[in-house]
């Protein structure tokens, strides 16, 4: 039978459970023992070997340390910090249904054991589903949970009374111990003896245990105790009683939808999960009733108790069009007028608009109907209606068959209903016969695949048969009359469907299973899920009561396929649900119940938003933005009008976003690309495609069958194969010299501060001088040293013999005594770091051979989908008639192409075209083909990302993208692999790719070089040209110095000027004031600087003779600032280009200003005075003495170029 597979390394996984296990960073491994009452060995014989000694958990951290520890973790993870000080050892950790809450709080127990010896542990559930799917993945995980942790020992069992010996078993064992209990296993419990009979079994003293009451066992261990859905649990005074009467050490409360937030530790919304592609897509399927006005067609959607009043949705008719309105309507009111006279409503006068909750209804004064809330009358037929529903979800279901059963993946469909009669019931003799929606389904399913299309997913089948084959209801089972019944969802009832259903998740996931439609009651709740539903569809015939979020999470895992390994990407996980209202209806509740159960203001920046965008400090360690900076950058926007008081994005801050000129504080220019990311995602809505817009993408004939794209393609289409050089030595070197220069443990610190508090109107305030502080130094050395080596083993998986090698050789051994714990995170974080780069550099691709590749054919093998007006863009130059794009930047690429005269074809590579990598498969974004100046064909391969910076990029991300580089150079085939931001980048990029690298041969030394550009700027009389570029033959227009030189010898290797460039580079090296040579000493590669790129201003184009004037003096600055640290000014740059729009070649200083700001705009800086601009003109002029002011206040040009030394 199939099992399913789990991945350790899932990155959203891991974060979660650092998260938790970061609260007690500095807890030592530490346990508590305890005595525990003997047993009389003839009362039992079963415990006569059972210790007398007990074991619990320990801690030893003070509150304030804790709440430090909390502080780090929602810093990290760009949460709001909880207040001081800490009055709750309960942590939230929140994450959307279908991302694997329950193998992140199991893996955690395993964490926190192997980190601080934690060993007890206790599971609380809601109901019956929970508790069989926490039991289910215990058991599915415990061969994967033995491999990551070398065999640990652990026990885990689900409370029975009626099994007290192993709660004492879970007081002594020295164990890891997993309790897993339901919350109505201990919600009674009595103080008064008259009533004992009446509380838990685990609240009373029992004789097998010599007179202890169970729970006395559990309270003496301390446990540490995880609630699995906490809203359904605590709900109640007497459950939060119950919840403390295990006497937990910490609680941690998993859940999407909390009700109570308690330091919150982790989130991981509905929303991100989404955009992560961690959860299915959803599209919603609707069928809605048109033109069917001939009854009186009622509707109650709601009742106001203030008013006494009621929205109900009729029909009327208004300028001869009948349409469905919702109207408010009161007690007198005659729906006749109201309609527009249509006759139908003749009598319909509201009579009562009865408010009491839950038996609201409206009634009328000349006929017998009631309606309730939710309830319809005279509309179509409800039966016809539901068969129809049944028909589109077959045809959804077979539609997905023929894709995805080839990929190895069942699809399954769910239908909900709330009446079980509907589905099956019993004749007079007792025998079951089939309901209505049975009937329905096997009538519609036979008809369905009886057409040519699905013949395929049939062969050899008995079409006769199968229809009752492939169904089949789970429901609860009358243990008296042994027939199935309606029930809540959480009695003891329901257990027996919640047993088969759990019980046969694996084989409902295999072929062998014919079953594939399921019919369950309404009420299953959280804890029933499958991870290949695919379809989703209720038929309550009552007003349904089921949330949307409730709905739409028995389907959202990621699908599994034969082999039980989970295949992701939207192309595959799309779950349609079959819904009774329209899309906007639906979409619209679901984002109200996303905003009331979750938290989430859609549309509204938070001020702690921006506080864990990860920045490198001067030091060059990654550090994060910081809520301060966080609340900066948002009253920034506050003042730019951009959002209100509340937060609530502006329509101007969306159509600047659009635009991409954003104005940002300039103190942050430089991460501007972060942060326009996180005012993106909170700027944007739900994507929850409809149905109805769903549409195949046909293939561009003209394009795919061109010469151009088989050109194309040629190039890319080939696989490759890998290896790695790992040098164990290289890395030995490595670690110890990163440990050495960045590894900085200081010992414990008390900080003393003073500060005077001013009492403004405004609050109390610190002192303008701020606090004075000193610090004093903890040394004493009152804790054992930890075993660094197994913990580091365990962290990096390497030899202890390199580990001591790493260690002896940095030099940095004594820290380790001054804070041992810190010392080994930091160690091990750079360790690992080391060890992935290495991985990466060392890696090398070969091109397998000609016959292993991904042939073009599959283009047309593979159906692809789209949603109009929401991922799709009609394209003429796409090998597909539509582009499926994914974000923001992906469709302004492919609007981009579309408009481009340089690019002739391109394609968006679909999901099968993989680059394997040691961190997983790599699926680039673009293939493009590039015509240069109207000849030269240029083949690309392009990723696009929201960053050019490689730092904001997760560290698996900029990985991939470097084995990307690898796969295609190895391919050879005139492909080049390049990573844009968007567009313009992209463009600029490939410019480079047409110039030919200058040789000159009397240039051999770095000397020779400065001495070659110097020259070249100080030409006399440059010629002006349209095209921009100077008469000097060996530079033409210089946009970048490429150069590789060795250090010892002082020899050039080779060197380079072309066109290729980045706009980026120097706009930020301009923002953050550091000289070139800075930025050339920070592209260093140890002795040799091997293809160091510095990227400068491409602007000869569309400038011409100013800004080749000023490029070059850039460049000469350079050179030069190797030896002295002079700074650039991009102002300088703005100003050139001012003078250079002046067609006579002078300009008023007045205009000069107004121009050099709007350039200053164009070139992402802060627009400066007039007076400042003024001062930058004099200094340009001052240096450089190339250009020159009249008496007049006219400034004009000398056609003279004079570098200063």
């Amino acid at each position: 039978m199939m099992k399913i597979q789990f991945n350790p390394d899932l990155g959203y996984q891991k974060d979660a459970i650092d998260s938790i296990v970061g609260v007690f960073e500095g807890q030592e491994k530490r346990q508590d023992n305890f005595s525990v009452p003997t047993i009389d060995v003839r009362q039992n014989d079963m415990f006569a070997d059972q210790s007398d000694l007990g074991i619990g958990n320990r801690l030893e951290l003070l509150n304030d340390e804790i709440l430090d520890n909390i502080h780090k973790v929602q810093l990290k993870n760009g949460l709001k910090q909880s207040p001081a000080p800490l009055t709750s050892k309960d942590f939230t950790i929140e994450m959307e249904t279908g991302t694997g809450k329950t193998y992140v709080y199991l893996r955690s127990m395993f964490e926190l054991n192997r980190m601080y010896g934690f060993s007890k542990f206790i599971i609380v559930v809601p109901s019956i589903a929970i508790k069989e799917g926490v039991y289910k993945t215990l058991q599915i995980t415990e061969q994967h949970f033995k491999e990551q942790y070398e065999n640990v020992a652990y026990d885990y069992f689900i409370y029975d009374s009626s099994k007290l010996g192993e709660v004492r078993a879970f007081a002594t064992n020295d164990a890891i111990q997993i309790m897993v209990i339901n919350i109505d296993a201990f919600r009674k419990s009595f103080t008064d003896p008259s009533k004992e009979t009446k509380a838990n079994i685990i609240h009373r003293a029992h004789d097998k245990l010599s007179g202890v009451k169970p729970i006395e066992f559990i309270q003496s261990t301390t446990p540490i105790v995880i609630i699995d859905e906490p809203q359904s649990v605590d709900t109640t005074n007497k459950s939060k009683e119950a919840l403390a009467s295990l006497n937990p050490l910490c609680t941690f409360r998993y859940s999407a939808t909390h009700k109570d937030k308690f330091n919150l530790l982790y989130k991981l919304d509905s929303v991100a999960a989404y955009e992560q592609k961690l959860v299915k897509q959803i599209e919603v399927a609707s069928i809605q009733v048109q033109d069917s006005h001939n009854k009186a067609y009622m509707k109650l959607v709601s009742v106001d108790i203030k008013d006494h009043s009621a929205r109900l949705e009729f029909d009327s008719n208004k300028n001869g069009q009948t349409k469905r309105i919702i109207k408010k309507v009161k007690s007198g009111d005659d729906l006749f007028q109201l309609s527009g006279g249509r006759s139908v409503y003749d009598g319909y006068v509201i009579n009562d608009v009865y408010c009491e909750p839950g038996s609201e209804y409206v009634d009328f004064t000349s006929t017998p109907d009631i309606l309730q809330v939710n309830q319809a009358i005279g509309g179509v037929d409800e039966d016809y209606y539901k068969r129809l529903q049944i028909k589109k979800t077959i045809e959804e279901h077979l539609d997905k068959e023929l894709r995805l059963r080839p990929l190895g993946l069942k699809v399954l469909s769910l239908f909900f209903i709330d009446k079980v009669a509907n589905y099956r019931s019993y004749d007079d003799d007792g025998q079951e016969v089939k309901g209505k929606f049975a009937e329905y389904f096997e009538a519609e399913y036979k008809a369905a695949i009886k057409k040519p299309k699905y013949q395929s997913l049939f062969e050899g089948a008995d079409l006769e048969s199968l229809a009752e084959e492939v169904h089949n209801g789970y429901f609860s089972i009358d243990k008296s009359s042994k027939r199935i019944k309606d029930t809540s969802g959480s009695t003891l009832a329901d257990e027996s469907a919640y047993n088969t259903i759990m019980k046969e998740k694996e084989w409902l996931l295999s072929f062998d299973c014919k079953l594939k439609f399921i019919f369950s009651h309404s009420t299953l709740k959280e804890g029933w899920d499958n991870p290949n539903v695919f379809q989703i569809c209720t038929l309550n015939e009552t007003a349904s009561v089921m949330k949307k979020r409730q709905e739409i999470g028995r389907g959202l895992r990621i699908a599994v396929n034969q082999e039980g390994e989970r295949v992701y990407g939207f192309e595959v996980n799309t779950l349609t649900v079959m819904v009774n209202e329209s899309y906007d209806q639906f979409v619209s509740q679901l984002q109200k119940e996303i905003e009331e159960e979750e938290g989430i203001r859609f549309g509204v920046v938070e001020n702690h938003s921006f506080a864990n965008i990860v920045i490198e400090n001067d030091s060059h360690h990654q550090e994060y933005l910081g809520a301060q900076t966080s609340e900066q950058i948002w009253n920034h926007l506050l003042g730019e009008a951009y959002i209100d008081k509340s937060g609530k994005v502006l329509d101007k801050l969306k159509t600047d976003l659009k635009d991409n000129k954003v104005n940002l504080p300039e103190a942050v220019a430089e991460h501007a690309d972060q942060i326009m990311a996180v005012l993106r995602k909170v700027a944007g809505n739900l994507n929850i495609k409809d149905a109805d817009d769903k549409e195949t993408i046909r293939l561009n004939k003209a394009i795919y069958l061109s010469e151009d794209f088989k050109a194309l393609w040629e190039r890319i289409k080939f696989k490759t194969t890998y290896r790695v050089e790992f040098n164990v030595t290289d890395l030995i070197d490595k670690c110890a010299s990163e440990i050495n220069k960045k590894l900085v443990v200081g010992k414990t610190v008390y900080l003393y501060e003073r500060d005077k508090v001013q009492m403004l109107k405004s609050g109390l305030e610190g002192d303008d001088t701020g606090p004075i502080s000193t610090r004093y130094i903890y040394d004493a050395k009152d804790f054992n040293l930890p075993d660094v080596l197994s913990y580091l083993q365990n962290e990096t998986n390497l030899t202890r013999r390199t580990l001591v090698e790493i260690l002896t050789r940095s030099g940095k051994l004594e820290d380790f005594k001054n804070n041992p714990q810190k010392f080994m995170d930091e160690a091990a974080a750079i360790i690992k770091r080391q060890m992935q780069q290495t991985i990466v550099d060392g890696i090398k691709y070969e091109k397998i051979g000609d016959d292993f590749f991904y042939a073009q054919e599959m283009f047309d093998q593979n159906e692809l989908y789209g949603y109009l007006n929401k991922n799709m863009l009609e394209a003429q130059k796409s090998v597909f008639e539509h582009v499926i794009y994914d974000s923001d930047v992906e469709e302004q690429f492919a609007r981009s192409f579309e408009q481009s005269t340089e690019v002739k074809v391109y394609a968006k590579l679909p999901g099968w075209f993989k680059v394997d990598t040691p961190l997983g498969s790599y699926n680039p974004d673009w293939a493009v083909l590039v015509e240069a100046d109207g000849k030269d064909k240029l083949y690309f391969v392009v990723e696009t990302k929201g960053s050019m910076f490689t730092d904001a990029l997760r560290p698996t991300e900029e990985a991939k993208i470097k084995c990307g580089h690898a796969h295609f150079d190895a391919l050879g085939n005139d492909v080049e692999f390049k990573l844009a931001n968007s567009f313009d980048t992209f463009i600029q990029q490939t410019e480079g790719v047409v110039s030919a690298p200058v040789q000159t041969n009397n240039i051999t030394t770095y000397q020779d070089l400065i001495n070659h550009v110097e020259n070249a700027a100080s030409i006399k009389h440059v010629a002006y040209s349209e095209s921009g570029t100077s008469q000097s033959p060996e530079i033409g227009p210089i946009l970048e110095l490429r150069i590789n030189v060795n250090k010892e010898t002082g020899k050039i290797n080779y060197y380079r000027l072309s066109t290729k460039n980045t706009l980026k580079s120097l706009r930020s090296l301009a923002k953050t004031s550091l000289s070139i040579a800075t930025l050339f000493t920070t592209l260093k590669v140890t002795d040799v600087i091997a293809s160091t790129t510095v990227n400068l201003l491409s602007l000869t184009k569309q400038y011409s003779f100013f800004a080749t004037i000023g490029l070059l003096v850039v460049i000469v600055e350079f050179v030069h600032g190797m030896a002295k640290n002079e700074i650039i000014k991009l102002e300088y740059v703005a100003i050139l280009m001012a003078l250079d729009s002046a067609k006579d070649k002078f300009l008023h200083t007045k205009e000069l200003c107004k121009k050099s700001k709007e350039n200053m705009n164009s070139l992402g800086l802060k627009s400066k005075k007039d007076s400042v601009i003024l001062k930058l003109m004099n200094e340009l002029q001052d240096t450089y003495g190339i250009i020159n002011k009249s008496d007049n206040d006219v400034w004009f040009i000398q056609h003279e170029i004079h570098y200063k030394k």
